[in-house]
């Protein structure tokens, strides 16, 4: 088992936890991802109706969370407020749609099947071609940047990265991710902690485990 897979089986101590330092951040510096990363906590400790209410702050601060729709829109079914669910739900299949999120969007449309409502059409626009061999049409802000010249970690999730984000998105993170090293008391000697980082970076780029996994299988990168 890996830093990132620790926290996909947690424990009622860390998940309290989890809670305890997410709520803090969104007290002291609130942002999106800080209330989406709130949101996961409180449905694993089963508390949906907080969790629905954080996921919609992350919304209101970061509209391009394609996830938070998506979670926002299961958590919401399970709380039997389906009509609240189906307009959430139709606004980030868009959303998905039109950054090029591929797994939220396949969830989100299965979830609206589920409601029986139609999936929205969508109109994307066409990506950008880059100018140059060094360059990469960025996954996060659909635009051309500078190709990473190596993966900047190693494993399936570095390869991913590589092959889908710019050197300035990756710059972008890190000072992203020292804000949460620094708002959470990281500490990376302990697994846990890791896997909260790698939790959060995988969030903010927007991307899940399983979308890496399934990539790498198609690179057989292990």
């Amino acid at each position: 088992m890996g830093p990132i897979d620790l926290l996909y089986f947690p424990t009622m101590s860390n998940i309290q936890q989890r809670i305890e330092q997410w709520e803090k951040m969104v007290r002291e510096s609130p942002d999106g991802m800080a209330y989406f990363s709130l949101g996961n906590a409180y449905r694993d400790a089963e508390r949906l109706d907080e969790a629905a209410t954080a996921f919609t702050e992350a919304i209101k601060l970061d509209e391009g969370l394609s996830r938070a729709y998506q979670l926002l829109g299961q958590t919401l079914i399970q709380l039997d407020r389906n009509g609240e669910a189906g307009p959430m739900l139709t606004q980030g299949y868009a959303v998905a749609t039109q950054r090029g999120d591929i797994m939220p969007q396949k969830a989100i449309g299965s979830l609206l099947q589920k409601l029986g409502l139609p999936l929205p059409q969508v109109k994307t626009e066409q990506a950008e071609v880059p100018t140059g061999e060094n360059q990469i049409i960025d996954r996060r802000t659909g635009k051309p940047g500078t190709r990473m010249s190596d993966a900047p970690i190693r494993g399936p999730v570095g390869k991913f990265i590589a092959d889908h984000y710019s050197l300035e998105t990756w710059r972008e993170w890190i000072r992203q991710g020292t804000k949460v090293i620094n708002e959470l008391r990281l500490d990376f000697s302990r697994d846990d902690h890791q896997a909260m980082y790698d939790l959060h970076m995988l969030e903010w780029l927007g991307v899940s485990r399983e979308e890496i996994d399934a990539y790498a299988k198609t690179c057989e990168v292990k």
